[in-house]
């Protein structure tokens, strides 16, 4: 890892000598601000970001000759650019606050008329104009959404939905076709912190599928990661972030009696752990049968498969202590 700034963080190593897609949102262009954050992070990564027609029939067909000529590794897509993406059958995809009904989108938000793009194209044009008959177009478009969709393609498509987003909400039609639906601490625009906490840990877990890696276990107790006020301890998310880049971390909370129980540690882990706990939450009671390489936890007596971490202890005090041991092993 080669830190950049205090918000990003370069990975060359992930998605190494692939390539990825990127389709940009609504008056926006292949020079956006996500594309630069995208080659800087994923430095290896080829990424290519064309601009797209006004007219969506035309985008579409743009990106399907796109597809066919460059045969991505991945796509990401954001807002109007997701819903096209989610269209591009047979790809691993990430749809990031996906405006799957964007006519609906441009007409409840004010996006008719006189508009600007937001970023420089190739054209040079600046200024456009958002009729009623392209409203129509794209509400016609969107009517191709999740058409012939097969169990594989259902696991090939993340949808990632900002908490804050005020402009587009899809989360529950993008669920009701595809399982991986995912919220995430945001706005309807990406910046670094959403991009680096919602969007890496799924490429991450696209990469390691594709290439079959398999990174050492590590599952965290969740009694370690909570302070006595149900706040989250010291250093926690910090190290948290630093260890998904060589490990397959894991949520372990005990499997408490009561269902509504389930949803409080659910919503726990949603609002400080967020898209890295989403499938990688394990509730037991028997902790010692996990299969792993590392437990992270507070058990006195530990006979277990992984060998324990024990938190709290005077070699692993702090959550500190926890991220320099992991930081001296180097991904082992």
């Amino acid at each position: 890892m080669e830190q950049t700034n205090p918000y990003i963080t370069q990975f060359p190593d992930l998605f190494k000598g692939k390539k990825i897609l990127y389709v940009h949102g609504f008056a926006s262009s292949g020079q956006s601000g996500t594309v630069t954050r995208i080659r800087t992070v994923l430095p290896e990564a080829e990424v290519v970001a064309p601009d797209l027609p006004l007219e969506p029939e035309e985008a579409l067909a743009l990106l399907r000759k796109v597809c066919e000529q460059e045969q991505p590794d991945l796509i990401i897509g954001t807002s109007m650019g997701g819903m096209f993406s989610e269209m591009l059958r047979g790809y691993d995809r990430i749809l990031v606050n996906p405006a799957l009904r964007m006519g609906d989108t441009m007409k409840d938000h004010g996006m008719m008329g006189a508009q600007h793009f937001q970023n420089p194209r190739q054209d040079g044009v600046q200024d456009f104009i958002v009729t009623k008959a392209l409203v129509k177009s794209y509400k016609e478009i969107t009517e191709h959404c999740f058409e012939s969709i097969t169990e594989e393609e259902q696991q090939r498509v993340w949808g990632l939905f900002g908490d804050e987003d005020d402009l587009v909400n899809t989360y529950g039609l993008f669920h009701e076709h595809y399982p991986l639906a995912v919220s995430f601490h945001g706005e309807h625009r990406m910046n670094d912190q959403s991009f680096m906490h919602a969007v890496v840990p799924v490429i991450r877990w696209i990469d390691d599928l594709q290439e079959g890696r398999q990174r050492p276990i590590i599952y965290i107790g969740i009694e370690t990661l909570m302070d006595d006020h149900g706040k989250p301890r010291s250093s926690s998310q910090k190290t948290i972030r630093t260890l998904l880049a060589d490990y397959q971390l894991f949520f372990v909370p005990p499997a408490p009696p009561e269902a509504e129980a389930y949803k409080e540690v659910n919503d726990w882990l949603r609002q400080y752990v967020n898209v890295p706990a989403f499938r990688h939450t394990v509730f037991t009671n028997q902790r010692t049968l996990l299969y792993g390489d590392y437990f992270i936890g507070t058990d006195d007596a530990w006979d277990g498969m992984a060998t324990q971490i024990r938190f709290g202890s005077d070699t692993f005090k702090t959550w500190d202590d926890v991220a320099d041991y992991f930081n001296r092993l180097g991904g082992q």
